[in-house]
């Protein structure tokens, strides 16, 4: 297998694994690690958007990973993480103005996302065939947006909500995150 190939082979494990249900435990950690595959995403749609020809597998993880994996992340950050570091920043933290840039990106993000779906459904099903210049620009962009966007929550967002948010607060954003996902929130001896 060459550099290329394994690079695919591991883009598309990081796409179709979810992180361990255990790391709700600590969900800041948790999203992170998403934010990892939004990361691996970004270079997906990239190389799908610039391929001669249709990668179907490829096309089909990061279908599958924006089907059932990305809103989610979305919800659990618009719902529960911002609003907790909404409660818990100080004044001087000044995150209220970041906070609303990524919300309106989020919503930005979920129009785009939803056209992609669509675009990638219906270049799965033709199976060849370059895709149109509209629809690489939009695959482009989506991930220049989301690479600046995750850049913003990794280095301002993250390092906040570990300062401020408490014991209870992670807690409680574990457990609406397992809920969200259909899992069982972790025990303490789950913990590995």
């Amino acid at each position: 297998m060459n550099k290329r190939q394994e690079a695919r082979a591991m883009a598309i494990e990081a796409l179709e694994t979810m992180p361990p249900a255990s790391q709700l435990r600590s969900p800041l950690d948790y999203i992170f690690a998403d934010h990892f595959r939004q990361r691996v995403l970004c270079r997906v749609l990239d190389d799908i958007a610039d391929a001669e020809a249709c990668d179907t597998e490829l096309l089909t993880a990061a279908l599958d990973f924006l089907k059932t994996d990305f809103a989610p992340h979305v919800i659990d950050e618009e719902e529960d993480l911002f609003p907790l570091l909404r409660r818990r920043a100080e004044p001087e933290d000044r995150i209220g103005e970041v906070l609303d840039d990524l919300s309106q990106e989020h919503a930005a993000d979920k129009l785009d996302a939803d056209r992609i779906i669509e675009g990638l459904q219906q270049a799965r099903e033709r199976g060849e065939g370059p895709l149109s210049e509209a629809f690489q620009a939009l695959l482009h962009r989506f991930a220049a947006n989301e690479r600046r966007h995750l850049i913003v929550e990794n280095a301002i967002v993250m390092p906040l909500a570990r300062a401020r948010l408490t014991k209870d607060d992670l807690s409680t954003l574990g457990r609406r995150m397992a809920a969200r996902r259909g899992l069982d929130y972790p025990k303490t001896d789950d913990v590995g």
